[in-house]
């Protein structure tokens, strides 16, 4: 399988989650891209962009996109793109810990990895008690 990642985010969001993923694994096994949306941005005036990054990632399996923000703008973008014929997925809540655990699983189906992604941003997120 080789399901395509793309982040669709505020500015500086999903620049700095590539970065640190890019960081701490060495090589990104699934292709990855990210897109950030403006917070002046208009939707119409980018959709073209961000359908060139979602292309960019396609290699015929599918793209994951990982949101930042449920209902804002990037979330809303993704929800247009799903819409141009690309097999996507949306997942919202963009987390270190969802998008290392997608990695981990290169091998997964588009649906099943989008699974992964929410299980991943749920158990990165941890109550010290200490």
């Amino acid at each position: 399988m080789n399901v395509g990642i793309l982040l669709i985010t505020h500015p500086g969001v999903g620049a700095h989650h590539a970065a640190l993923l890019e960081r701490l694994l060495g090589r990104v096994p699934l292709p990855l891209a990210h897109f950030e949306v403006p917070f002046d941005a208009n939707p119409d005036a980018i959709l073209p962009d961000a359908s060139a990054a979602l292309r960019r990632v396609d290699r015929g399996e599918g793209v994951l996109v990982l949101t930042d923000l449920y209902g804002a703008s990037p979330s809303n973008l993704a929800a247009r793109l799903a819409q141009l014929g690309t097999r996507v997925r949306r997942v919202s809540g963009l987390n270190l810990p969802m998008l290392l655990r997608v990695c981990n699983y290169p091998e997964q189906a588009l649906d099943e990895l989008a699974l992964t992604a929410v299980a991943g941003g749920k158990t990165g997120v941890v109550l010290d008690h200490a």
